[in-house]
């Protein structure tokens, strides 16, 4: 194979419509847009989503859902990566210093996703009922 016999596939170069070329080519005089009306003239497209001056259906419904603020301040860190930190007391501070949350977060929930081997004490953290088991179950404790 030589790049001078490289083809495009059938189909894939669609030849462009040469207009205005006489009656015969049926794309003359008009050049297939018709007579009359907004579409035949240069220019003549309304933008998207217009309706006559009717009102647009996107204006018509109802704007849905909403960003939350506080989503902002919140995350959720896992059970494997709180056991993945070399402090026995885990809190809002140990995460921010360990770059597993933003430094902007305010609360914090650890989930259930892993397996914890080491006791930890978690300190002023939201924690999910399978996580709490867990936790204690490795000989931990979790503090309010």
């Amino acid at each position: 194979m030589y790049l001078n016999t490289i083809r495009s596939a059938n189909g894939s170069r669609k030849k462009s419509k040469r207009v205005g070329r006489g009656i015969g080519s049926t794309l003359g005089k008009t050049c297939g847009r018709g007579h009359n009306g907004q579409k035949s003239r240069s220019g003549g497209f309304h933008k998207v989503g217009f309706e006559g001056g009717q009102m647009p259906l996107q204006r018509r419904l109802p704007k849905l859902g909403f960003t939350s603020r506080i989503k902002k301040y919140s995350a959720e860190v896992t059970l494997y990566e709180v056991g993945s930190l070399e402090t026995e007391v885990v809190d809002l501070k140990a995460l921010v210093c360990s770059n597993l949350v933003p430094a902007f977060t305010k609360k914090v929930k650890i989930i259930k996703s892993g397996e914890i081997s080491r006791s930890i004490t978690v300190k002023g953290l939201n924690v999910t009922a399978g996580a709490k088991v867990s936790i204690e179950a490795a000989g931990g404790k979790v503090e309010a």
